[in-house]
């Protein structure tokens, strides 16, 4: 059976053939102009929504100065929400109430902060159940976020956190074998070569794909932006 086009909606099948609408690719399924999302990525959830954007970043709304950014390839569990800088408050006064969201004058408002960082998801990322991703987070490729995380700030490639605040509790790999993987960009190659390399990516054979990079050549995949 043929891998799923990433912009098929529903990407799982029940064994009665029909789709399972709790799993999605988020790229067929959302279309806001603050989001971009790469393919592959799916998000799952218990009950699925009627609007998958507003399920999985509630704060992010159409003329929000920020984007949130997401790779290819990733993984988000049931309850995942990503904070976004629009839901932020002024921090620096002595109050941190939004007076113009009340009285409705937004030009030049003193209670409103300014625009906040984009928040950026690299490739293959495995964000587990209720973990919450706070305004401006920058997570890099293969990074595994723990069930109930609160994540903040940069996050290396290759690296497992959990907590709150969310800590790295272990690196997947060593530094050198996580540049390697990066080098390899497999989330860029076709997705027949994806399939037929798929023992050698999740059985972690590095040698077998780079031999497969070489043959299929071409520049690694960047960080998204």
């Amino acid at each position: 059976m043929a891998f799923p086009l990433p912009d098929t909606a529903y990407p799982v099948t029940q064994p009665d053939g029909m789709p399972h609408r709790s799993t999605v690719f988020l790229r067929a399924v959302i279309d806001h102009p603050r989001w971009r999302v790469g393919d592959y990525s799916y998000a799952s959830a218990h009950v699925p929504p009627s609007d998958w954007a507003v399920h999985l970043a509630p704060y992010l709304y159409a003329f929000s100065p920020e984007k949130l950014v997401i790779g290819k390839f990733c993984q988000i569990a049931d309850g995942v929400q990503f904070i976004t800088a629009s839901a932020n408050h002024r921090r620096d006064g002595f109050s941190t109430f939004p007076f113009a969201i009340f009285h409705r004058r937004f030009e030049n408002a003193p209670s409103l902060p300014g625009p906040g960082p984009d928040t950026v998801i690299g490739h293959d990322v495995w964000i587990g159940q209720g973990a919450r991703i706070l305004p401006g987070a920058r997570i890099g490729d293969g990074v595994i976020v723990g069930a109930g995380a609160v994540v903040a700030g940069t996050v290396a490639p290759y690296m497992v956190v959990a907590g709150n605040p969310a800590r790295v509790v272990s690196t997947r790999f060593p530094a050198d074998v996580a540049a390697r993987l990066q080098d390899l960009a497999w989330w860029d190659w076709p997705i027949e070569k994806v399939e037929q390399h798929e023992v050698a990516i999740c059985g972690a054979n590095l040698a077998l794909l780079e031999a497969a990079k070489a043959e299929i050549g071409g520049a690694g995949g960047a960080f998204p932006s």
